[in-house]
């Protein structure tokens, strides 16, 4: 019998598990985002969960049927008998997915209404019920709803098929094993296994490179060792056919096992080292790859290897405070690449490109991948002589010059003209001057109205000149240029040049000396990059917002202390914080809490994670004479906010909730992600809420959405226009704001 089935795998993965689906005997199919649709009888379904090493999960589609109005949707479930599915004393978990319908907003309320169609429909035949269960239930139900139109589907993997089975559930690996699997398969390494090449891994943490690369290289069917699958509990499962199936496998695997290339792996950290001997232990493979501590700096081949891929996935640089190590982790391992692996290939993981840089050798064309929810690049390096080239000061992460001026600073405190840059021969720029001047003239005006002293002037307004630009008015007036990352279709070199002629043009356009002018390079901003760290120079100005007094840093970090964006939200809060409670929560450094504190707060709880950053605020509200009792709390604001929910003894009477989008920060047991963990605290928060108080909720996450429908018992209002600043009026989706309160 014939079926349909739709396997799902991460972005970008989807034209890899097509090949994968194809080489498993799959016929008619149809790729599209996140996933492959294809067709064929149980049997190969079940291959395909079995051997699959890049797809997420294979749903069997029930039905198709259309969703007006929640009757539709209850009628549709019930027009279904359970009973061929799960007795009336199994159990059964339901995930929900909804997106562009106007009846169902709310994913739980979905799964909420599917669950009681099942229950009921059971109740009436049998009088028990089955029972949810949302870990290892007899059956998985996906529902998902796009528009009007509904696919009600079972769940065959059960869980994500990225388990295999042979990881410890307490370590969380940094990647998931079916990117592992589609990094190498990318890079060629089933072929290349075939030749009796050998694999290295020269930063393996917990061993998810070595494994998935020992699974391809043997024939090892990756869900051999899985205890658990979605289909082991349905009525319908096919026994039989599946037992086939696993036998083949295990066969298989026995004959690959003896063919096995040579596959090792070093890290410095003790620890790691045994979590992955222990994985590489439970995987069936002791004995069969080897691994030991050991630092980057001493990773060479042992003269009997055969060259092969040394595959990594190197730390990205995103955690706070560790970009310059990374940084420096990245310019060593190119380094060793260079002096001990020349006629390997390599492939690594990256996040930001400039890291990617820092490697010093020539890429053959990125790839994009996503882990998790961060979005990535495949770099993939052939190791030979002239693959190699010396990084321009130009492309770092904070230009040459200005460290050096800074570091150089005479006891006057000026600082010598900057070189590096500003040495290149500069591209005219008439039009960027023009429209500098431009916008200048009109905010400069607007900002003397409104005693605004730091102020956005341009933010890539001519897309050929890519930069954002900020006036900051201290004891002395400096303009903060952050380059974003040139278009693919750039020339990198032509856009140097062009970057060269804008520092031509802004000192005598804003009327500064060219050491007023601070140069940055990084991207657009990206999950938490407006919190690394670029050096440790220390200088410090003061500038003046709503009345606080407040202390900036123009070379340490991408941002420099003070999002501007924000400044509309500030102020409401310093307007409405006479006499209140305020919290801040992912405080930063703290100048909503310098607001609140100005503004009258009687108690302010200032809440970050960085002990950096916090010192950084205690310093920002110890420049200002207020009153009132100020807490600084360092946690992480996550599970510090569960804990208080729970605990139920504080209350506040104006919270500011501003998260990053997404971190994944060494203090935190979880990765986080806004659009995932919003509603959870958000939850949290509005328990702290006093009945008449105002909860204030910020993302600059632009593909963010609000589900309204996911709270109840509270007023929300979108507040983002109306804090949206004048000078970033270019730019509507700079944040999203929303006002919340509770009914009374």
């Amino acid at each position: 019998m014939t079926h349909d089935f739709f396997a799902t795998t991460p972005k970008a993965l989807e034209g890899i598990l097509t090949n994968e689906l194809i080489s498993l005997g799959v016929t008619h199919y149809k790729a599209t985002t996140a996933g492959v649709a294809f067709s064929g009888d149980l049997a190969l379904a079940y291959r395909v969960c079995l051997w699959s090493r890049v797809a997420s999960r294979v749903l069997l589609v029930l039905s198709e049927f259309e969703v007006k109005t929640l009757h539709d949707l209850y009628a549709a479930i019930q027009a279904i008998n359970w009973y061929e599915h799960i007795n009336a004393d199994d159990s059964f978990a339901v995930s929900f997915t909804t997106k562009n319908s106007t009846v169902i907003v709310n994913s739980h309320f979905g799964a909420l209404k599917v669950k009681d169609a099942i229950v009921d429909q059971m109740r009436a035949k049998f009088g028990t019920r089955p029972t949810i269960n949302t870990q290892q239930p007899h059956i998985r139900l996906n529902v998902h709803l796009q528009g009007e139109k509904a696919q009600l589907s079972l769940d065959l993997s059960g869980e994500s098929l990225h388990k295999r089975g042979y990881r410890d559930v307490s370590i969380e690996a940094p990647m998931k094993e079916n990117l592992a699997a589609a990094m190498l398969l990318r890079c060629g390494w089933d072929t290349l296994s075939a030749q009796g090449q050998s694999l290295l891994d020269p930063m393996c943490g917990s061993g998810t490179l070595l494994l998935e690369g020992a699974m391809i290289a043997s024939d090892c069917a990756p869900g051999l060792r899985r205890a658990y699958f979605g289909f082991l509990g349905w009525k319908k499962h096919d026994v039989h056919s599946w037992q086939l199936l696993c036998q083949e496998a295990q066969q298989r695997w026995e004959v690959g096992l003896r063919h096995l290339p040579l596959i090792v792996g070093f890290d410095q950290n003790k620890h790691t080292v045994n979590t992955a001997l222990t994985h590489v232990a439970n995987a069936g493979f002791q004995g069969k790859i080897h691994i030991e501590r050991r630092d980057i700096t001493q990773a060479s081949p042992a003269q009997r290897w055969e060259k092969g891929l040394i595959a990594c996935n190197p730390p990205y640089g995103e955690r706070l405070g560790d970009l310059a190590q990374t940084a420096q982790l990245y310019e060593q391992f190119g380094l060793t690449l260079k002096n001990h692996f020349i006629g390997w290939q390599a492939a690594l993981i990256i996040s930001n490109p400039e890291l990617g840089f820092r490697l010093g050798i020539r890429s053959k064309k990125p790839v994009p991948l996503f882990n998790g929810a961060l979005e990535c690049r495949l770099l993939r390096l052939p190791i030979e002589e002239n693959a190699f080239f010396t990084p321009k000061a130009f492309v770092d992460f904070v230009d040459e010059a200005d460290v050096n001026a800074a570091q150089n600073l005479t006891e006057e405190g000026k600082a010598p003209e900057p070189e590096g840059l500003a040495a290149l021969p500069a591209e005219p720029a008439p039009m960027f001057a023009n429209r500098l001047q431009k916008n200048l003239k009109k905010l400069a005006k607007w900002a003397k109205q409104q005693h605004v002293f730091c102020y956005r002037v341009y933010d890539a307004d001519l897309p050929e000149y890519a930069v954002a630009i900020d006036i900051y008015h201290s004891e002395k007036t400096w303009a903060i240029v952050q380059e974003y990352e040139a278009p693919k279709h750039v020339d990198q070199d032509k856009a140097a040049l062009r970057l060269a002629g804008i520092l031509a043009e802004i000192p005598a356009v804003v009327g500064i000396s060219p050491a007023q002018v601070i140069v940055k390079v990084r991207k657009k901003q990206r999950h938490i990059e407006q919190y690394e760290k670029n050096s440790e120079l220390g200088f410090f100005h003061e500038v003046i917002e709503g009345g606080c007094r407040l202390r900036v840093n123009f070379e340490d970090y991408l941002d420099t202390g003070l999002f501007l964006d924000h400044r509309p939200i500030r102020l409401l809060i310093q307007k409405q914080a006479q006499g209140k409670r305020f919290l801040n929560l992912f405080a930063y450094t703290g100048v909503a809490t310098v607001h609140a504190a100005v503004g009258g707060a009687s108690v302010t709880t200032t809440v970050d994670m960085s002990k950096t950053y916090l010192q950084w605020a205690q310093a920002n509200l110890a420049l200002n004479n207020t009153s009132g009792r100020h807490e600084f709390i360092q946690a992480n604001c996550v599970a510090w906010l569960e804990n208080e929910a729970k605990r139920g003894a504080r209350q506040y009477d104006l919270i500011f909730l501003d998260p990053p989008t997404f971190s994944n920060s060494k203090r935190m047991e979880e990765v986080f992600d806004i659009q995932l963990d919003y509603i959870a605290l958000i939850t949290h928060a509005l328990t702290l809420l006093t009945p008449s108080g105002v909860l204030y909720f910020s993302t600059n996450f632009r593909r963010f959405k609000f589900d309204v429908g996911a709270f109840s018992g509270v007023h929300i209002t979108d507040i983002s226009a109306k804090t949206i600043p004048e000078d970033f009026a270019r730019n509507q989706k700079i944040h999203y704001c929303w006002q919340i309160t509770k009914h009374t």
